[in-house]
């Protein structure tokens, strides 16, 4: 879709930290300020500090932000407090990488318009059409949905975009290494010109800055976390052992009574399958989460994990998009992260709201750079051990498991 104008971008940098202020101080109507009250919300996060006034002012928002900042509150309240009450059409668009992160951004949505009237609606692969098609027919005010999908529902003509006033593209960086970006095109080509804009990513690649000219008017970029960091509260160790005797190493670590929570990451769909029949097959308490399940399958996965009915999941990158569990005691990461980024995006999963975390690698000898390369990213030391060490402190391995 051609553009009459020349949007402004600016590569994002860490800002001047943002001022505490509190929710009271950012024009919201009273209704909000009271919902947020109720569930908790009392301080802003600096992503919502910077966005929610040029937001509210109608602006479009390019945000550069972290799982985990507060985001999805920085876009949905802006979003709630523009609705028009008396439309009964679709007026708001969430587009999202993984069904995960959508069921998330639908919960927080949900939260926040709780009292208002407003319905909200997830549309993503995996779940029954003919159930999302009768959700539409009831014309929720905000759909959140993955790309695919909502492409779908717009070929079958039940649903249109032609009354949206406000698009948001959460986690953009991964729709583009998912290969969404031709799908995030045509779907906004199908939207109003006039339709206020947001988007959130963690990283701002080339074509971010291409969907940026062609499909935003004049945005705002907002970075207040600048580069991810670890917190302090993580404590790192890595593991040397042959790609053989990883299994083994893995094994020796979730025998430890210390790793009540434990999050374990593969490269890939196969290594997941693969392992979680090797540790089921071992009598390991476990489940496992990636792409090629079925919608029911992930749901379920998800939910024994988060209630403890499981003691750890297996779970490749993308599909851990949208896990937002407080209590992980552990992030072991089986195979190697692809970058110092994938990595420090992974260990956040644990030593959330304030609590400790450990992060274990098992890495083989060809991969020490990798942890080098690591270490220089995060500027923190990853203390080492072999299988050897492991295999010595099997009655006290909980020295190494923190």
């Amino acid at each position: 879709m051609a553009r009459n104008y020349s949007p402004v971008f600016t590569e994002a940098t860490p800002s001047e930290p943002v001022p505490s202020v509190r929710f009271s101080e950012l024009g919201l109507s009273e209704g909000m300020q009271a919902t947020l009250e109720a569930i908790g919300y009392t301080e802003p996060t600096p992503i919502q500090s910077a966005t929610l006034p040029v937001a509210l002012a109608g602006r479009d928002v390019i945000g550069q932000a972290q799982t985990g900042s507060g985001k999805t509150a920085a876009f949905a309240i802006p979003v709630l407090e523009r609705l028009d009450g008396s439309r009964s059409e679709v007026q708001a668009l969430v587009l999202c990488p993984t069904r995960e992160l959508a069921a998330q951004v639908e919960a927080e949505f949900e939260r926040l318009a709780k009292g208002s009237g407003f319905g909200v609606l997830t549309v993503v692969g995996g779940d029954p059409i003919h159930r999302q098609m009768e959700g539409l027919k009831r014309k929720p005010a905000v759909v959140v949905g993955t790309p695919g999908r909502i492409l779908d529902h717009l070929q079958r003509k039940t649903l249109t975009l032609r009354s949206i006033r406000f698009a948001v593209l959460d986690e953009a960086d991964r729709m583009l290494d998912m290969g969404f970006a031709p799908d995030v095109e045509r779907i906004l080509q199908q939207t109003p010109r006039e339709r206020q804009t947001m988007l959130f990513s963690a990283t701002v690649p080339g074509w971010i800055h291409r969907l940026v000219e062609r499909h935003m008017r004049d945005p705002q970029t907002i970075s207040v976390s600048g580069q991810a960091e670890l917190v302090d509260t993580v404590s790192q160790w890595c593991i040397e052992c042959s790609w053989a005797d990883k299994v083994e190493a893995l094994s020796l670590l979730l025998d430890s009574p210390r790793v009540t929570c434990g999050l374990i990451f593969t490269a890939t769909k196969r290594n997941a399958d693969m392992l979680h029949t090797v540790l089921l097959g071992r009598g390991y308490d476990v489940t496992v989460l990636h792409g090629d399940l079925s919608q029911h399958d992930r749901d379920l996965a998800l939910k024994k994990f988060r209630d403890s009915k499981v003691r750890f999941l297996i779970a490749t990158d993308v599909a851990a998009r949208g896990i937002d569990i407080d209590d992980i005691s552990h992030v072991i990461n089986y195979d190697v992260p692809g970058s110092p980024e994938d990595y420090i995006h992974r260990v956040g999963r644990t030593a959330r709201a304030g609590r400790d975390g450990v992060a274990l690698t098992l890495i083989t000898p060809i991969e020490i750079l990798k942890i080098r390369d690591i270490e220089k990213h995060t500027r923190r030391a990853i203390e080492r051990h072999t299988l050897e060490d492991l295999q010595q402190l099997a009655g006290t391995v909980s020295a190494v498991v923190g």
